[in-house]
């Protein structure tokens, strides 16, 4: 068994969680209320900013010229193809660029963005594809979920968002940064085992909490 996947078996509580979520079911059925739908829209416009700060530092600490080179391309496609996809399909739901840019970070999504920023900053590159994993693993998973279980049909509202993360390109992505990880974990110490495990276990359940925060639509208190 790989690293990936001794990682996968420790978070899958969490992971069936996830699967089980309101949220998640009403994106996969059609019946999540378009209140909640494009809060989540707009939360996670803003936290993809954040994680292409991760993705940028992903590419400075990988040891290795392919590493770099596909963490460049990753960081290009997400500020350039899906910051663009949300834009486009938040204009779908009567939201425009300009709104998207003014929204108000959640706690949740300030949390999540800080912890896998300072990730990036303090840790090293096996720490970062442990933290970046759950979200680009566990959306493929999600996405295929769906699709399987779901109504993936033009008569659900969310069809387009289930298409795009159940995709074979998305789930290359997912692939390729569990096969990374494994590459560059081989040898590692105990203590760096359980320091991956740790990681990839926060991330996990604050992808967890992404999905409380956007069903509950999150405000700060204060």
């Amino acid at each position: 068994m790989g690293l990936s996947d001794s990682l996968r078996k420790r978070a899958d509580g969490v992971w069936r969680r996830i699967l089980e979520h309101p949220f998640v079911g009403g994106i996969g059925d059609g019946s999540l209320s378009r209140d909640r739908f494009t809060f989540f829209l707009r939360q996670d416009y803003l936290f993809l900013i954040e994680y292409s700060r991760v993705l940028a530092m992903a590419a400075a600490k990988a040891p290795d010229l392919a590493g770099m080179t596909r963490f460049s391309e990753v960081l290009h496609a997400t500020m350039s193809q899906e910051m663009e996809l949300h834009r486009r399909y938040s204009a779908g739901f009567g939201i425009s660029p300009e709104e998207l840019e003014r929204t108000r970070i959640a706690p949740g999504t300030s949390a999540y963005g800080r912890y896998l920023v300072s990730i990036a900053h303090e840790g090293s590159i096996k720490e970062i594809v442990a933290a970046v994993l759950p979200c680009e693993w566990g959306y493929s998973e999600i996405g295929r979920h769906l699709a399987a279980t779901g109504n993936a049909s033009d008569e659900n509202p969310y069809a387009e968002w289930i298409n795009t993360y159940a995709s074979d390109e998305f789930s290359a992505l997912g692939a390729w940064l569990r096969g990374y990880l494994d590459e560059q974990a081989r040898g590692c110490s105990a203590a760096e085992r359980r320091r991956l495990h740790e990681v990839f276990l926060t991330s996990s359940r604050y992808e967890y909490l992404f999905w409380e925060m956007a069903y509950n639509k999150e405000r700060w208190p204060v």
